[in-house]
């Protein structure tokens, strides 16, 4: 091991320390920041004087570089490369939004057009079959198109036209069993949602960042987003979404070999959510009844229940996934409830004094 000592810009004094393997490390220190330390080599930075992180931003999240971790016991510079590096980043992700896979719709209506021509092709064979067994003079060929113990009792007595049937009587129920699973499991790959834009830009930035984690054809999964699907999907109403692209509190916690990307946990904006939601809910409720109580007015009257039933409708449908049939419901509920308090306000304040 070898010393170099050498006099960096703006003020840097550095000491460079070459290492086996094609690794080096380098000692900084300056008047403003203190000491430093630099694995050379490695996208990380860390400041020894207060254990900072040099971070930049990626939107919608931002990234930070860093310094990776140590374990005496193992390999000083082991990292993860290839699918056991996507894998442990996928892994770490606490929300699982960033399994994302190929869902190969192409070749899924491939293989579902083979099988069912395979079928139609087995339909036709023994469909011919019928009808070459329905004119033959045998009775025996005759009665086994109608009778299964008298196909059964020939195939087992070597009969070579009950084994062709029997092959293929076999052949079509595989080949029916596979294909009604392929449609099955299509059907229910159909009902998986794309990845957000924002977990996409997210994965690809840190994917090919500072190139493709994966070789060969491999590096290019995320290139079409429609042909992905994503395995876990997050709420996608207006104010979920607010909230994930504009949340203060974001933090590291997840570890990469790469990068460590900021996120923060799902359940810090269901629950912020929860809050916000409850809190219009009751605004809208409290709101409009002491503002109809104190107006006397009763075109005003009218005019506010309007106001506060679109209000009402309008927050529906930002604030929560509900289908427009719900929002009619509950917004007529809503309706209903003012219109009986403004009912019995406008009726009192009419009514005339007994005489």
């Amino acid at each position: 091991m070898s010393l170099e000592f050498c006099t960096a810009l703006f003020g840097y004094s550095s000491i460079h320390i070459p290492l086996l393997g094609g690794y080096s490390l380098s000692f900084q220190t300056s008047l403003s920041t203190g000491p430093h330390f630099i694995e050379r080599g490695f996208s990380s930075v860390t400041e020894l004087g207060g254990l900072q992180r040099y971070c930049s931003h990626l939107s919608p999240f931002y990234c930070r570089t860093m310094a990776r971790e140590r374990d005496s016991s193992a390999n000083f510079f082991h990292q993860k490369e290839g699918f056991a590096q996507v894998a442990r980043w996928i892994a770490l992700d606490p929300d699982k939004e960033t399994s994302i896979y190929r869902k190969f719709d192409e070749l899924a209506a491939r293989n579902l057009l083979y099988l069912q021509s395979e079928l139609l092709v087995l339909e036709n064979e023994l469909d011919q079959l019928d009808r070459s067994d329905a004119k033959s003079d045998d009775m025996n060929l005759a009665d086994a198109i109608m009778t299964w113990e008298t196909l059964e009792r020939q195939y087992n007595t070597g009969s070579e036209k009950a084994r062709v049937r029997m092959d293929l009587i076999v052949k079509i129920r595989a080949k029916l069993k596979e294909y009604h699973e392929a449609l099955l499991l299509q059907s229910e790959i159909a009902k998986l949602k794309q990845p957000s834009k924002r977990t996409l830009d997210t994965y690809r930035e840190w994917f090919n960042n500072p190139q493709p984690a994966l070789g060969g054809l491999s590096k290019t999964f995320l290139d079409d987003p429609d042909d992905l699907v994503g395995l876990h999907s997050l709420e996608t109403d207006y104010l979920s979404n607010f909230l994930r692209r504009y949340w203060p509190f974001k933090e590291e916690i997840s570890l990469d070999d790469r990068y460590s990307i900021g996120r923060y946990h799902e359940k810090s904006i269901s629950a912020a959510t929860a809050i916000i939601t409850i809190l219009i809910a009751a605004l809208l409720l409290v709101g409009p009844i002491t503002g109809l109580y104190f107006v006397a007015n009763n075109a005003a009257k009218l005019g506010m229940l309007a106001a506060f039933t679109a209000l009402f409708a309008l927050s529906v449908g930002l604030i929560t996934n509900a289908k427009r049939a719900e929002v009619f419901a509950s917004t007529a509920a809503y309706a209903a409830v003012l219109v009986v308090f403004v009912s019995g306000n406008i009726s009192n304040s009419t009514t005339l004094p007994a005489t």
